[in-house]
C-alpha cells in the first residue's frame, strides 16, 4: 500500500515539475519578447519613429473625436483574438507546432511591448497614463490568457509526443478533453476581451487624452 502510494506521490511530483518548468519557459519566453519590443521602438529611426507618432495621432484623435467605426472594429477585434486563439490550440494537436507556439508567444508580447514603449516615447509623462488605459483590463487579459493556453498547447505537444514515439502509456482521450475545454475557456474570455476593447477602453482612454 505504501509502495503504491510512494509512486502515486512520485508521479504526481514529477507532473508537477515538468508543469512549472513549461510555465517558467514560457513566461522568459514572453518576458524577452517585451523587453525586445520596448527596445525595438526605442532603436527606430527618426524617419520611422514620425510614421509611428502619426500612427498614434491619428488613433487617439478617432478616439477622442468619436470617429470610431465600432462594427468594424469589433469584427477586426474578435477575428483576430478567435484566429489567435484557435492557431495556437491547432498547434498544440500537431508536435511540428511546438517551436511555432513559442514563436507566437515571444510575437504577441514583442507587439504589446512595442504598443506600450512607442506611447510613452511619443507622449512622455502622458503617454504612462495612456499606456494604463490602453492596456487595461483587455490586453493584460489577453496575454495571460496566451500565457495559458500556450502552457496547455506545449503541454498537450508534448504529451502526444511521447505518446506517439516514445510509447508512453498516456490517457490521450482525457487530455484531449480537458484540452479543449480550456481551448473554449480562453475563447469565451477573449471574445468578452473584444467587447471590453472596443467599447470600454476607448472611453478609458478620453480621460487622459
Amino acid at each position: 500500500m505504501n509502495i503504491k502510494l510512494n509512486k502515486v506521490k512520485t508521479k504526481v511530483n514529477d507532473k508537477l515539475k515538468e508543469q512549472k518548468k513549461i510555465y517558467i519557459f514560457l513566461i522568459i519566453v514572453m518576458i524577452l519578447g517585451l523587453i525586445s519590443g520596448i527596445i525595438y521602438a526605442i532603436i527606430l529611426n527618426q524617419n520611422d519613429h514620425n510614421l509611428v507618432t502619426e500612427s498614434l495621432n491619428s488613433f487617439f484623435i478617432s478616439i477622442k473625436e468619436n470617429n470610431i467605426n465600432y462594427k468594424n472594429a469589433l469584427i477586426n477585434s474578435l477575428i483576430g483574438n478567435i484566429t489567435f486563439t484557435t492557431f495556437i490550440f491547432l498547434l498544440g494537436i500537431s508536435i511540428i507546432g511546438i517551436p511555432i507556439i513559442i514563436l507566437s508567444l515571444f510575437l504577441k508580447t514583442f507587439i504589446f511591448g512595442f504598443s506600450i514603449s512607442s506611447i510613452i516615447y511619443t507622449y512622455h509623462l502622458n503617454g504612462i497614463l495612456k499606456t494604463i488605459t490602453y492596456t487595461l483590463p483587455h490586453q493584460l487579459i489577453t496575454l495571460l490568457m496566451a500565457l495559458f493556453l500556450g502552457f496547455y498547447a506545449l503541454y498537450f505537444g508534448i504529451k502526444l509526443f511521447k505518446y506517439l514515439f516514445k510509447g508512453k502509456d498516456i490517457n490521450l482521450r482525457m487530455s484531449m478533453k480537458r484540452y479543449l475545454q480550456v481551448y473554449i475557456i480562453v475563447l469565451l474570455i477573449n471574445i468578452t476581451c473584444s467587447f471590453i476593447e472596443v467599447f470600454l477602453s476607448p472611453t478609458l482612454m478620453k480621460l487622459v487624452i
